[in-house]
């Protein structure tokens, strides 16, 4: 039976498509099967061709259902949803469904005070900083205020997953053919820290070892080839094994 992992938050704007996106390309680096479940019906589905990871429109209540449904049925796979933001109620049911819940915020005020109130809402939610700074002055002034307001929560806290401009590729309609280096390895390190989580042992693959010591991070076709046999309209089999 498949993990499903959902990322939601009251907040909007917190990051939480960008990191769905980037968790279940860092999971294809390291030879995980995932599914990047999108909710959010202010966000048209992307084109999976090309990914790590296949993607699934759940946008009703109906799709979602039979999505879930699906990717439950995937022995060894990772489904990763989209919770969207300001959506009490899918919060609501997403926790119900999910083996890891992440809450992203950034360092501003406004995101620490919602990210609280969730934490308490959600007690068995991990907290994420998503977008964080990478200029050392901003980054310690973060930190501080980590300190100062979360220090309750300090067990429940994840590490930072730092601002990268290079994460928009991975939110474009159709992906580049090769992604840069900097963001393959940062999204390696948030699967590595949800994988720790879920107790699931894993290794880089050594082809993309080799890849990143070149300078380039492939992303390759290793599961697009089953994106279309993942239609939750269509009644289909589950995709069999795919190819890194």
């Amino acid at each position: 039976m498949a993990e499903i992992v959902c990322i939601i938050g009251n907040k909007g704007g917190t990051g939480k498509t960008t990191l769905s996106h980037m968790l279940c390309q860092g999971l294809g680096l390291l030879g995980q099967r995932s599914v990047c479940v999108l909710t959010d019906t202010h966000r048209e589905p992307l084109d999976p061709e090309g990914r790590r990871y296949l993607v699934a429109d759940a946008r009703t209540r109906e799709a979602l259902g039979k999505v879930v449904d699906k990717i439950q049925a995937l022995k060894g796979w990772l489904g990763v949803i989209d919770g969207g933001g300001n959506r009490s109620e899918m919060d609501r049911k997403l926790y119900s469904l999910a083996s890891v819940v992440l809450l992203p915020f950034r360092d501003s005020h406004e995101d620490i005070r919602t990210v609280i109130k969730d934490l308490d809402t959600f007690p068995r939610a991990w907290a994420i900083p998503s977008q964080w700074p990478t200029n050392p002055w901003q980054q310690e002034a973060a930190e501080k205020t980590l300190r100062e307001q979360l220090d309750p929560y300090a067990d429940r806290i994840l590490q930072p997953v730092n601002t990268l401009s290079a994460s928009k590729l991975l939110l474009q309609r159709n992906i580049p053919a090769k992604l840069p280096t900097p963001l393959g390895n940062t999204c390696r390190a948030l699967a590595y820290q949800v994988l720790d989580i879920l107790e699931i042992a894993c290794e880089a693959p050594a082809e993309e070892i080799e890849d990143e010591v070149g300078g380039e991070s492939r992303h390759g076709t290793a599961v697009s080839p089953a994106a279309e046999a993942f239609d939750p309209a269509a009644g289909i089999d589950v995709p069999g094994p795919t190819r890194h």
